[in-house]
Protein backbone atom coordinates (compact mmCIF):
# COMPACT_ATOMS: atom_id res chain seq x y z
CA UNK A 1 0.00 0.00 0.00
CA UNK A 2 1.25 3.49 -0.90
CA UNK A 3 2.04 5.90 1.94
CA UNK A 4 -0.31 9.16 1.95
CA UNK A 5 0.68 11.98 -0.47
CA UNK A 6 2.92 9.48 -2.89
CA UNK A 7 0.48 10.25 -6.14
CA UNK A 8 0.83 14.12 -5.52
CA UNK A 9 4.65 13.25 -4.86
CA UNK A 10 4.99 11.49 -8.38
CA UNK A 11 2.52 14.62 -10.05
CA UNK A 12 5.30 16.85 -9.26
CA UNK A 13 8.23 15.17 -9.75
CA UNK A 14 6.78 14.63 -13.44
CA UNK A 15 5.79 18.39 -14.29
CA UNK A 16 8.95 19.51 -13.08
CA UNK A 17 10.87 16.47 -15.46
CA UNK A 18 8.47 17.52 -18.12
CA UNK A 19 9.51 21.26 -17.39
CA UNK A 20 13.11 20.54 -17.11
CA UNK A 21 13.58 18.63 -20.64
CA UNK A 22 11.17 21.47 -22.10
CA UNK A 23 14.24 23.96 -21.88
CA UNK A 24 17.27 21.81 -23.26
CA UNK A 25 18.15 23.00 -26.64
CA UNK A 26 16.10 21.47 -29.43
CA UNK A 27 19.03 20.25 -31.19
CA UNK A 28 19.75 17.83 -27.80
CA UNK A 29 17.44 16.15 -27.06
CA UNK A 30 19.15 12.97 -25.72
CA UNK A 31 15.90 11.27 -24.59
CA UNK A 32 14.35 10.88 -28.26
CA UNK A 33 15.65 7.31 -27.92
CA UNK A 34 15.00 5.04 -25.40
CA UNK A 35 17.85 3.17 -25.78
CA UNK A 36 21.27 3.44 -27.93
CA UNK A 37 20.00 1.58 -31.15
CA UNK A 38 16.31 2.33 -30.82
CA UNK A 39 14.17 4.25 -33.08
CA UNK A 40 14.10 7.43 -32.98
CA UNK A 41 10.93 8.65 -31.73
CA UNK A 42 11.11 11.78 -34.03
CA UNK A 43 9.47 11.79 -37.31
CA UNK A 44 12.12 12.90 -40.38
CA UNK A 45 10.76 15.81 -40.83
CA UNK A 46 10.78 16.94 -37.45
CA UNK A 47 14.63 15.23 -36.89
CA UNK A 48 15.95 17.77 -40.06
CA UNK A 49 13.85 20.46 -38.77
CA UNK A 50 15.80 20.76 -35.58
CA UNK A 51 19.10 20.10 -37.42
CA UNK A 52 18.73 23.13 -39.49
CA UNK A 53 19.86 26.92 -38.82
CA UNK A 54 16.81 28.94 -37.83
CA UNK A 55 14.90 30.13 -40.86
CA UNK A 56 16.35 27.79 -43.46
CA UNK A 57 13.59 26.18 -45.68
CA UNK A 58 13.35 22.01 -45.74
CA UNK A 59 16.03 20.56 -47.77
CA UNK A 60 18.74 23.27 -46.66
CA UNK A 61 21.90 21.89 -45.82
CA UNK A 62 21.88 19.83 -42.47
CA UNK A 63 24.35 21.05 -39.66
CA UNK A 64 25.45 23.67 -42.12
CA UNK A 65 26.85 20.31 -43.89
CA UNK A 66 29.76 20.14 -41.60
CA UNK A 67 27.82 17.17 -39.69
CA UNK A 68 25.23 14.54 -40.07
CA UNK A 69 21.83 14.46 -37.97
CA UNK A 70 21.05 11.79 -35.71
CA UNK A 71 17.21 12.03 -34.29
CA UNK A 72 17.63 15.91 -34.43
CA UNK A 73 20.84 15.93 -33.10
CA UNK A 74 23.77 17.43 -34.81
CA UNK A 75 26.63 14.68 -34.66
CA UNK A 76 29.93 17.10 -36.40
CA UNK A 77 32.68 15.90 -38.38
CA UNK A 78 36.14 16.57 -39.70
CA UNK A 79 36.88 17.32 -43.43
CA UNK A 80 39.54 19.75 -43.16
CA UNK A 81 42.28 20.75 -40.48
CA UNK A 82 40.77 22.26 -37.67
CA UNK A 83 37.28 21.12 -35.75
CA UNK A 84 33.84 21.87 -36.10
CA UNK A 85 31.33 22.80 -32.80
CA UNK A 86 28.38 24.33 -31.87
CA UNK A 87 24.98 22.75 -31.44
CA UNK A 88 24.08 22.90 -35.34
CA UNK A 89 28.20 22.60 -36.35
CA UNK A 90 28.47 26.61 -37.19
CA UNK A 91 31.71 26.84 -35.81
CA UNK A 92 35.18 26.71 -36.90
CA UNK A 93 37.69 27.25 -34.86
CA UNK A 94 39.91 28.38 -38.01
CA UNK A 95 37.56 31.23 -39.67
CA UNK A 96 38.19 34.37 -38.09
CA UNK A 97 39.87 37.03 -40.58
CA UNK A 98 42.94 37.70 -39.92
CA UNK A 99 44.91 40.95 -40.55
CA UNK A 100 48.73 41.16 -41.55
CA UNK A 101 49.44 37.47 -39.91
CA UNK A 102 47.56 38.12 -36.65
CA UNK A 103 43.73 36.43 -35.65
CA UNK A 104 41.40 39.65 -35.95
CA UNK A 105 44.12 41.82 -36.19
CA UNK A 106 45.49 41.51 -32.39
CA UNK A 107 42.28 44.11 -31.74
CA UNK A 108 39.61 41.31 -30.92
CA UNK A 109 38.92 37.49 -30.21
CA UNK A 110 37.77 35.08 -31.84
CA UNK A 111 34.11 33.65 -31.52
CA UNK A 112 32.23 31.21 -33.51
CA UNK A 113 33.96 32.02 -36.44
CA UNK A 114 33.35 35.87 -36.28
CA UNK A 115 35.71 38.31 -34.21
CA UNK A 116 34.43 40.43 -31.71
CA UNK A 117 36.01 43.56 -31.27
CA UNK A 118 38.37 45.54 -28.60
CA UNK A 119 36.54 48.88 -27.69
CA UNK A 120 38.41 51.15 -30.81
CA UNK A 121 38.31 49.18 -33.01
CA UNK A 122 35.59 47.35 -35.84
CA UNK A 123 36.22 45.61 -39.23
CA UNK A 124 35.65 41.88 -40.43
CA UNK A 125 39.08 41.53 -38.59
CA UNK A 126 39.12 44.31 -36.35
CA UNK A 127 41.83 46.16 -38.69
CA UNK A 128 40.03 49.52 -38.89
CA UNK A 129 40.48 52.18 -35.14
CA UNK A 130 37.19 54.12 -34.63
CA UNK A 131 39.15 57.18 -34.44
CA UNK A 132 42.40 57.73 -36.92
CA UNK A 133 44.85 60.19 -35.73
CA UNK A 134 47.09 59.90 -38.88
CA UNK A 135 47.36 62.55 -41.47
CA UNK A 136 46.69 61.93 -44.86
CA UNK A 137 49.62 61.81 -46.11
CA UNK A 138 50.95 59.58 -43.42
CA UNK A 139 48.02 57.13 -44.02
CA UNK A 140 48.22 56.87 -47.99
CA UNK A 141 52.14 56.21 -47.00
CA UNK A 142 51.24 53.02 -45.05
CA UNK A 143 48.64 51.87 -47.57
CA UNK A 144 51.95 51.92 -50.74
CA UNK A 145 52.99 48.80 -51.52
CA UNK A 146 56.71 47.45 -52.62
CA UNK A 147 55.43 49.71 -56.07
CA UNK A 148 54.86 52.77 -53.89
CA UNK A 149 50.84 52.38 -55.09
CA UNK A 150 48.05 52.64 -52.81
CA UNK A 151 46.56 49.54 -52.01
CA UNK A 152 47.70 48.30 -55.31
CA UNK A 153 45.00 49.99 -57.23
CA UNK A 154 42.41 47.53 -55.78
CA UNK A 155 41.04 49.32 -52.79
CA UNK A 156 40.79 52.29 -50.69
CA UNK A 157 43.12 53.41 -47.99
CA UNK A 158 41.37 53.82 -43.89
CA UNK A 159 43.68 55.15 -41.44
CA UNK A 160 47.21 53.63 -42.81
CA UNK A 161 44.83 49.86 -44.13
CA UNK A 162 43.86 48.99 -47.27
CA UNK A 163 40.16 48.09 -47.24
CA UNK A 164 39.91 45.73 -50.68
CA UNK A 165 36.96 46.38 -53.20
CA UNK A 166 35.11 43.13 -52.88
CA UNK A 167 31.57 45.30 -53.87
CA UNK A 168 30.50 41.74 -54.43
CA UNK A 169 31.31 39.87 -51.44
CA UNK A 170 33.10 37.24 -52.27
CA UNK A 171 36.30 38.33 -50.49
CA UNK A 172 38.40 37.31 -53.60
CA UNK A 173 40.17 40.14 -53.33
CA UNK A 174 42.45 41.00 -50.21
CA UNK A 175 46.02 41.18 -48.79
CA UNK A 176 47.71 43.70 -46.44
CA UNK A 177 48.11 45.69 -49.44
CA UNK A 178 45.69 44.07 -51.68
CA UNK A 179 48.15 42.71 -53.41
CA UNK A 180 46.41 39.41 -53.75
CA UNK A 181 43.17 38.79 -56.73
CA UNK A 182 42.23 35.52 -56.74
CA UNK A 183 39.96 35.96 -59.69
CA UNK A 184 42.89 35.24 -61.18
CA UNK A 185 42.33 31.90 -60.97
CA UNK A 186 39.34 31.38 -62.00
CA UNK A 187 39.13 29.09 -65.12
CA UNK A 188 37.07 30.78 -67.99
CA UNK A 189 35.22 27.99 -69.26
CA UNK A 190 34.23 26.07 -65.58
CA UNK A 191 34.01 29.20 -63.92
CA UNK A 192 35.81 26.95 -61.16
CA UNK A 193 38.98 28.22 -58.93
CA UNK A 194 42.14 26.62 -61.00
CA UNK A 195 39.41 24.45 -62.64
CA UNK A 196 39.04 22.30 -59.61
CA UNK A 197 42.20 20.47 -59.93
CA UNK A 198 43.79 22.67 -57.40
CA UNK A 199 44.64 25.40 -54.70
CA UNK A 200 44.15 29.38 -55.35
CA UNK A 201 47.03 31.24 -53.21
CA UNK A 202 47.48 35.24 -53.68
CA UNK A 203 46.36 35.14 -57.50
CA UNK A 204 48.10 31.58 -58.56
CA UNK A 205 47.24 28.35 -58.66
CA UNK A 206 49.17 25.00 -57.23
CA UNK A 207 48.15 22.29 -59.19
CA UNK A 208 47.13 19.19 -57.68
CA UNK A 209 49.64 16.18 -59.33
CA UNK A 210 49.11 15.47 -62.79
CA UNK A 211 47.42 18.38 -63.19
CA UNK A 212 49.03 21.69 -64.58
CA UNK A 213 48.53 25.34 -66.79
CA UNK A 214 48.17 28.55 -65.36
CA UNK A 215 44.96 27.24 -63.90
CA UNK A 216 45.27 23.42 -64.00
CA UNK A 217 43.46 23.36 -66.83
CA UNK A 218 45.68 20.23 -68.24
CA UNK A 219 45.82 16.77 -67.41
CA UNK A 220 49.29 14.91 -67.89
CA UNK A 221 49.47 11.29 -69.33
CA UNK A 222 52.62 10.08 -67.20
CA UNK A 223 52.91 9.71 -63.43
CA UNK A 224 54.38 12.23 -61.43
CA UNK A 225 57.93 9.95 -61.29
CA UNK A 226 58.20 9.61 -64.55
CA UNK A 227 57.80 13.50 -65.07
CA UNK A 228 60.24 13.92 -62.70
CA UNK A 229 62.56 11.27 -64.77
CA UNK A 230 62.35 13.22 -67.47
CA UNK A 231 63.19 16.58 -66.07
CA UNK A 232 66.09 15.28 -64.39
CA UNK A 233 69.41 16.89 -65.42
CA UNK A 234 72.99 15.02 -66.25
CA UNK A 235 73.95 16.83 -62.66
CA UNK A 236 70.54 15.48 -60.46
CA UNK A 237 69.25 19.11 -60.33
CA UNK A 238 65.46 19.13 -61.64
CA UNK A 239 65.41 21.14 -64.72
CA UNK A 240 69.09 22.37 -63.93
CA UNK A 241 67.64 24.55 -61.63
CA UNK A 242 66.81 26.92 -64.44
CA UNK A 243 63.22 26.03 -65.18
CA UNK A 244 60.45 23.96 -63.86
CA UNK A 245 58.89 20.86 -65.28
CA UNK A 246 55.68 20.38 -66.54
CA UNK A 247 54.14 16.70 -67.53
CA UNK A 248 57.98 15.42 -67.85
CA UNK A 249 59.06 18.45 -70.35
CA UNK A 250 61.29 21.38 -68.86
CA UNK A 251 59.87 25.06 -69.07
CA UNK A 252 63.27 27.10 -68.84
CA UNK A 253 63.15 30.55 -67.21
CA UNK A 254 64.04 32.59 -70.65
CA UNK A 255 65.15 35.38 -70.07
CA UNK A 256 64.59 37.17 -73.12
CA UNK A 257 61.54 39.74 -73.21
CA UNK A 258 60.91 39.66 -76.97
CA UNK A 259 60.04 36.11 -76.63
CA UNK A 260 62.50 34.94 -79.50
CA UNK A 261 64.94 31.71 -78.72
CA UNK A 262 66.70 32.82 -75.12
CA UNK A 263 69.61 32.47 -73.19
CA UNK A 264 68.65 29.19 -71.34
CA UNK A 265 67.63 25.97 -72.95
CA UNK A 266 68.05 22.29 -73.70
CA UNK A 267 65.95 19.31 -72.74
CA UNK A 268 66.88 19.89 -69.42
CA UNK A 269 67.77 23.64 -69.06
CA UNK A 270 71.38 22.73 -68.88
CA UNK A 271 72.33 25.02 -71.33
CA UNK A 272 73.02 28.69 -69.97
CA UNK A 273 74.23 31.09 -72.83
CA UNK A 274 74.91 33.95 -70.59
CA UNK A 275 77.70 32.25 -69.44
CA UNK A 276 79.28 33.08 -72.94
CA UNK A 277 79.08 36.75 -72.86
CA UNK A 278 82.01 39.03 -70.79
CA UNK A 279 79.11 41.75 -70.37
CA UNK A 280 75.38 40.66 -69.78
CA UNK A 281 74.40 42.45 -73.31
CA UNK A 282 71.64 40.66 -74.82
CA UNK A 283 70.88 42.17 -78.05
CA UNK A 284 74.29 43.49 -79.35
CA UNK A 285 75.09 39.57 -79.70
CA UNK A 286 78.24 40.02 -78.09
CA UNK A 287 78.90 36.16 -76.73
CA UNK A 288 82.38 35.00 -76.39
CA UNK A 289 83.49 38.74 -76.38
CA UNK A 290 82.77 38.92 -80.34
CA UNK A 291 85.55 36.01 -80.79
CA UNK A 292 83.91 32.81 -80.49
CA UNK A 293 81.14 30.74 -80.92
CA UNK A 294 78.72 29.70 -77.98
CA UNK A 295 78.04 26.26 -77.36
CA UNK A 296 75.94 25.82 -74.29
CA UNK A 297 77.18 28.10 -72.27
CA UNK A 298 80.95 27.33 -73.31
CA UNK A 299 83.08 29.51 -75.98
CA UNK A 300 84.59 27.86 -78.60
CA UNK A 301 87.27 30.71 -79.55
CA UNK A 302 88.65 32.33 -83.00
CA UNK A 303 92.26 31.68 -83.82
CA UNK A 304 93.96 34.29 -81.99
CA UNK A 305 91.85 34.41 -79.33
CA UNK A 306 91.67 32.82 -76.06
CA UNK A 307 90.09 32.93 -72.20
CA UNK A 308 87.15 31.55 -70.51
CA UNK A 309 85.53 34.18 -72.70
CA UNK A 310 87.62 34.40 -75.86
CA UNK A 311 88.26 37.93 -74.09
CA UNK A 312 92.08 37.94 -74.35
CA UNK A 313 94.24 38.06 -77.27
CA UNK A 314 97.03 36.27 -78.18
CA UNK A 315 98.93 38.71 -79.48
CA UNK A 316 98.32 40.39 -76.18
CA UNK A 317 101.76 40.04 -74.11
CA UNK A 318 99.75 40.31 -71.01
CA UNK A 319 99.00 36.69 -69.71
CA UNK A 320 94.36 36.66 -69.32
CA UNK A 321 95.24 36.70 -65.20
CA UNK A 322 97.80 40.09 -65.60
CA UNK A 323 95.51 41.36 -67.88
CA UNK A 324 92.52 40.97 -65.40
CA UNK A 325 94.37 42.25 -63.03
CA UNK A 326 94.86 45.60 -65.04
CA UNK A 327 91.57 46.32 -65.82
CA UNK A 328 90.26 45.49 -61.73
CA UNK A 329 92.23 48.85 -60.07
CA UNK A 330 90.49 48.57 -56.15
CA UNK A 331 87.48 47.33 -57.69
CA UNK A 332 85.98 43.39 -57.30
CA UNK A 333 85.52 43.24 -60.94
CA UNK A 334 87.16 43.96 -64.12
CA UNK A 335 86.44 47.28 -65.17
CA UNK A 336 84.29 48.16 -62.28
CA UNK A 337 81.35 46.21 -63.92
CA UNK A 338 80.69 49.24 -66.19
CA UNK A 339 83.12 48.10 -69.07
CA UNK A 340 84.86 45.61 -71.22
CA UNK A 341 88.69 44.60 -70.83
CA UNK A 342 90.80 43.67 -73.36
CA UNK A 343 94.65 43.13 -72.61
CA UNK A 344 94.66 44.87 -69.64
CA UNK A 345 92.88 48.37 -70.89
CA UNK A 346 89.09 48.92 -70.14
CA UNK A 347 86.43 50.14 -72.44
CA UNK A 348 84.02 52.37 -70.70
CA UNK A 349 80.28 51.48 -71.54
CA UNK A 350 78.00 53.01 -73.28
CA UNK A 351 81.08 54.24 -74.94
CA UNK A 352 79.03 57.35 -76.04
CA UNK A 353 78.28 58.23 -72.57
CA UNK A 354 81.06 60.08 -71.57
CA UNK A 355 80.02 60.26 -68.23
CA UNK A 356 81.57 57.24 -66.81
CA UNK A 357 85.43 57.42 -67.41
CA UNK A 358 88.45 56.26 -65.53
CA UNK A 359 91.52 54.19 -66.41
CA UNK A 360 89.22 51.26 -64.52
CA UNK A 361 85.85 53.21 -65.34
CA UNK A 362 85.98 53.87 -61.65
CA UNK A 363 84.31 57.02 -61.94
CA UNK A 364 80.08 57.48 -62.56
CA UNK A 365 79.33 60.31 -62.71
CA UNK A 366 76.10 59.70 -62.50
CA UNK A 367 75.74 59.13 -59.32
CA UNK A 368 76.01 62.59 -58.50
CA UNK A 369 72.02 62.77 -60.48
CA UNK A 370 69.09 62.66 -58.29
CA UNK A 371 65.88 60.97 -60.09
CA UNK A 372 64.77 63.64 -62.14
CA UNK A 373 68.34 64.36 -63.28
CA UNK A 374 69.47 67.33 -61.56
CA UNK A 375 72.98 67.30 -60.73
CA UNK A 376 74.28 67.58 -57.22
CA UNK A 377 70.92 69.42 -56.60
CA UNK A 378 71.71 72.30 -58.66
CA UNK A 379 74.10 73.57 -55.37
CA UNK A 380 77.55 71.45 -56.48
CA UNK A 381 79.78 70.33 -59.43
CA UNK A 382 80.56 66.17 -60.07
CA UNK A 383 83.76 65.01 -59.67
CA UNK A 384 84.41 60.95 -60.00
CA UNK A 385 80.90 60.35 -59.08
CA UNK A 386 80.77 62.41 -55.62
CA UNK A 387 79.49 65.95 -55.56
CA UNK A 388 81.41 68.81 -54.29
CA UNK A 389 78.72 71.10 -52.55
CA UNK A 390 79.02 75.00 -52.67
CA UNK A 391 79.56 76.82 -49.43
CA UNK A 392 76.18 76.75 -47.41
CA UNK A 393 74.89 73.24 -48.71
CA UNK A 394 75.84 69.80 -47.95
CA UNK A 395 74.73 66.31 -48.14
CA UNK A 396 75.21 63.32 -50.51
CA UNK A 397 73.76 65.03 -53.03
CA UNK A 398 74.15 68.60 -51.73
CA UNK A 399 70.47 68.96 -51.04
CA UNK A 400 70.84 70.12 -47.53
CA UNK A 401 71.14 73.89 -46.58
CA UNK A 402 73.32 74.56 -43.74
CA UNK A 403 70.73 77.50 -42.41
CA UNK A 404 66.98 76.55 -42.13
CA UNK A 405 64.27 79.41 -41.62
CA UNK A 406 61.50 77.49 -39.78
CA UNK A 407 60.93 76.41 -36.07
CA UNK A 408 62.28 73.41 -34.56
CA UNK A 409 58.45 72.18 -34.62
CA UNK A 410 58.17 72.80 -38.09
CA UNK A 411 61.33 70.96 -38.95
CA UNK A 412 60.60 67.91 -37.06
CA UNK A 413 56.46 67.49 -38.06
CA UNK A 414 57.80 67.03 -41.60
CA UNK A 415 60.88 64.14 -41.07
CA UNK A 416 57.94 62.07 -39.08
CA UNK A 417 57.98 58.93 -41.10
CA UNK A 418 54.53 56.78 -41.44
CA UNK A 419 55.17 55.82 -37.96
CA UNK A 420 55.03 58.47 -36.43
CA UNK A 421 58.88 58.24 -35.54
CA UNK A 422 61.42 60.98 -36.86
CA UNK A 423 62.97 59.62 -39.42
CA UNK A 424 61.92 56.09 -38.91
CA UNK A 425 64.59 55.70 -36.05
CA UNK A 426 67.54 55.51 -38.64
CA UNK A 427 68.40 59.01 -39.21
CA UNK A 428 68.48 63.23 -38.21
CA UNK A 429 66.08 66.01 -39.32
CA UNK A 430 67.85 69.18 -40.77
CA UNK A 431 65.52 72.10 -41.82
CA UNK A 432 62.43 69.49 -42.22
CA UNK A 433 64.32 66.87 -44.34
CA UNK A 434 66.00 63.74 -43.25
CA UNK A 435 69.49 62.87 -43.00
CA UNK A 436 70.16 59.13 -42.62
CA UNK A 437 72.85 57.95 -41.01
CA UNK A 438 76.66 57.61 -42.36
CA UNK A 439 77.31 54.75 -40.38
CA UNK A 440 74.63 52.55 -42.17
CA UNK A 441 75.21 53.52 -46.10
CA UNK A 442 72.55 51.40 -47.22
CA UNK A 443 69.75 53.55 -45.31
CA UNK A 444 68.18 55.85 -47.74
CA UNK A 445 64.99 57.20 -48.47
CA UNK A 446 62.33 60.96 -47.53
CA UNK A 447 62.18 59.34 -44.39
CA UNK A 448 64.79 57.06 -43.93
CA UNK A 449 62.55 54.44 -44.21
CA UNK A 450 64.32 52.55 -47.16
CA UNK A 451 66.78 49.59 -47.08
CA UNK A 452 68.82 49.42 -50.16
CA UNK A 453 70.40 45.71 -49.42
CA UNK A 454 67.22 45.12 -50.50
CA UNK A 455 67.96 46.04 -54.19
CA UNK A 456 68.61 43.07 -56.45
CA UNK A 457 72.94 42.40 -57.19
CA UNK A 458 73.95 40.98 -60.09
CA UNK A 459 77.85 40.31 -60.21
CA UNK A 460 78.19 40.97 -56.39
CA UNK A 461 76.82 44.53 -57.23
CA UNK A 462 74.19 46.20 -56.20
CA UNK A 463 71.82 47.02 -59.35
CA UNK A 464 75.22 45.83 -61.13
CA UNK A 465 76.70 49.58 -60.76
CA UNK A 466 74.46 50.70 -63.99
CA UNK A 467 71.97 52.03 -61.47
CA UNK A 468 71.22 53.47 -58.25
CA UNK A 469 69.04 51.86 -55.78
CA UNK A 470 65.54 53.16 -54.69
CA UNK A 471 63.66 52.35 -51.64
CA UNK A 472 64.55 48.36 -52.39
CA UNK A 473 64.36 48.71 -56.21
CA UNK A 474 66.82 49.84 -58.63
CA UNK A 475 66.19 52.63 -60.97
CA UNK A 476 68.72 51.93 -63.89
CA UNK A 477 70.69 54.33 -65.99
CA UNK A 478 69.56 54.53 -69.38
CA UNK A 479 70.03 51.77 -71.80
CA UNK A 480 69.61 49.74 -68.95
CA UNK A 481 66.75 47.16 -67.74
CA UNK A 482 65.96 44.45 -65.55
CA UNK A 483 65.95 43.79 -61.88
CA UNK A 484 69.50 44.38 -60.82
CA UNK A 485 70.20 46.72 -64.19
CA UNK A 486 72.10 44.03 -65.82
CA UNK A 487 70.16 43.80 -69.30
CA UNK A 488 71.47 46.03 -72.35
CA UNK A 489 69.65 47.32 -74.18
CA UNK A 490 70.79 49.84 -76.18
CA UNK A 491 73.54 50.36 -78.71
CA UNK A 492 76.23 47.68 -79.51
CA UNK A 493 79.67 47.88 -77.68
CA UNK A 494 81.83 48.64 -80.01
Amino acid sequence: MRPPGFSNFLLLASSLLFAGLSAVPQSFSPSLRSWPGAACRLSRAESERRCRAPGQPPGSALCHGRGRCDCGVCICHVTEPGMFFGPLCECHEWVCETYDGSTCAGHGKCNCGKCKCDQGWYGDACQYPTNCDLTKKKSNQMCKNSQDIICSNAGTCHCGRCKCDNSDGSGLVYGKFCECDDRECIDDETEEMCGGHGKCYCGNCYCKAGWHGDKCEFQCDITPWESKRRCTSPDGKICSNRGTCVCGECSCHDVDPTGDWGDIHGDTCECDERDCRAVYDRYSDDFCSGHGQCNCGRCDCKAGWHGKKCEHPQSCTLSAEESIRRCQGSSDLPCSGRGKCECGKCTCYPPEDHRVYGKTCECDDRRCEDLDGVVCGGHGTCSCGRCVCERGWFGKLCQHPRKCNMTEEQSKNLCESADGILCSGKGSCHCGKCICSAEEWYISGEFCDCDDRDCDKHDGLICTGNGICSCGNCECWDGWNGNACEIWLGAEYP
